[in-house]
């Protein structure tokens, strides 16, 4: 099954995040962002703290992330 298959419903993964690279937990399309909320589309994700085990929307919302909680707090 597929995104284009009819009674496709998105469904949130549970990702383990690593320097570099990540492990799906648990299968999905997407994660959240931790400071939006937005959905990110796993083939979209770049941006998250492994300290933090957080997902970023985007380099803006990764930088705020920085500047709000400091490097791995």
């Amino acid at each position: 099954m597929n995104i284009f298959d009819k009674g496709f419903t998105p469904s949130e993964a549970t990702i383990r995040y690593l320097d570099g690279d990540y492990v799906v937990l648990k299968p999905g399309s997407f994660v959240r962002c931790a400071i939006t909320g937005k959905p990110i589309p796993l083939d979209e994700l770049f941006y998250w703290n492994v300290d933090r085990q957080e997902a970023y929307a985007d380099a803006v919302v990764a930088n705020e992330a920085f500047e709000r909680f400091g490097l791995g707090n």
